[in-house]
């Protein structure tokens, strides 16, 4: 909690100092720039002191032939499974993807976000990224009756959500990676981690930034992350902010086109509507390419977070990087690929197990 009040009050700070009078960045004098740059800097160097980072593992506790022996056909159960729900909604793809990203945000890929709660312990699922929102549960549970029977308490349900995520990917057109595994599942949840580390759709650049510095992940990492948007949809009430102005701003004010802001705006009314959901890509949702930096380019990022993608701070920009996977698909994919693995290599905890049930720890 200190973690996130420190990330909180920073990000104020700066960009409290750089709003100024409320004009764009470019507009900003030399003096401000300067301002906001120390700020930017001293701000970052006291959250990578203050906050502990969860770093990638030691890559030889994952291994590609971890299951070689024990369980030799995991890939191709989990692919199976895989396939057939994709086949029925494409959606399933980004429902999976998801699952990985939010379980390896809080405590490491551990499968901590798969618990349900307990009369001793409120789990993940109630946190305010997940609920109402994440899902995709009753297919982990379906993937994990199929290898329980082939291969019984060996296959950590955190290995399935990292595989089942790949081939999430591989099956709406995405990249192919090797899935490193090993992974044990926690015993244990966090609501309140899982309430300060997984990043919001109404955040700011510096924010976003610091989140993912404290996983270990650069801004490239998060550009490239981010990325996988470009499948999937997100809840009202998660882009109603951005499309009435209330957030976090360094990029524009809101989407940019008029046109598809009051195609937004008809989704999303001001008062109602939480559950109404808009493509986060809108020109290519079932197909995972490299559209949707372009959406960012245009200024028509659906998240507010999105469009943060495309901005600066104190000169520092990621711009620069959604110009290059939108120029460039092949360096996208070659980056998504690198940066899943590394995500998938954040610290569990140790005296991990493998559950029989995702959703139980083991008794």
């Amino acid at each position: 909690m200190q973690a996130q009040k420190l990330i909180t009050e920073t990000s104020e700070l700066l960009f409290t100092s750089c709003r100024g009078t409320g004009r764009a960045w470019p507009e900003f004098r030399m003096a401000a720039g300067v301002l906001c740059f120390r700020v930017f800097a001293l701000s970052m160097a006291c959250l990578l002191l203050a906050v502990p980072l969860l770093v990638a593992q030691d890559p030889s506790k994952l291994s590609l032939e971890y299951y070689s022996n024990t369980c030799p056909n995991v890939e191709h159960v989990v692919r199976t499974e895989m396939e057939c729900a994709v086949r029925a909604d494409t959606r399933n793809a980004a429902l999976m993807l998801r699952l990985h990203f939010h379980d390896c945000f809080v405590q490491g890929c551990d499968g901590s976000v798969l618990l349900d709660d307990t009369a001793t312990m409120i789990g993940e699922k109630q946190a305010d990224q997940n609920v109402n929102s994440l899902k995709g549960f009753e297919l982990v549970d379906k993937i994990k009756e199929k290898l329980e029977a082939e291969c019984p308490g060996t296959v950590s349900c955190a290995d399935l959500l990292a595989i089942a995520a790949r081939d999430a990917v591989v099956l709406v057109g995405g990249p192919y990676w090797d899935v490193p595994v090993g992974r044990l599942d926690s015993k244990k949840a966090s609501l309140d981690l899982a309430n300060s580390d997984i990043p919001t759709a109404q955040q700011g650049l510096l924010t976003l930034i610091a989140k993912f510095w404290q996983k270990g992940l650069d801004a490239t990492d998060m550009v490239a992350l981010v990325g996988s948007h470009t499948i999937g949809f997100a809840r009202c009430e998660n882009f109603r902010d951005r499309i009435y102005g209330d957030f976090e701003m360094t990029s524009k004010y809101n989407p940019s086109s008029e046109t598809y802001l009051s195609k937004l705006k008809e989704v999303c009314p001001l008062d109602s509507g939480d559950d109404n959901i808009s493509a986060m890509d809108s020109h290519t949702s079932a197909i995972f390419d490299n559209a949707y930096y372009e959406t960012l380019i245009k200024g028509e990022g659906l998240l507010n977070s999105d469009q943060e993608m495309w901005s600066s701070i104190a000169g520092y920009s990621t711009a620069d990087t959604v110009n290059k996977y939108w120029a460039d698909p092949a360096a996208f994919f070659k980056q998504f690929s690198d940066s899943m693995v590394k995500m998938g290599n954040i610290t569990n905890p140790a005296g991990g197990e493998v559950r029989k049930n995702c959703r139980f720890v083991n008794t």
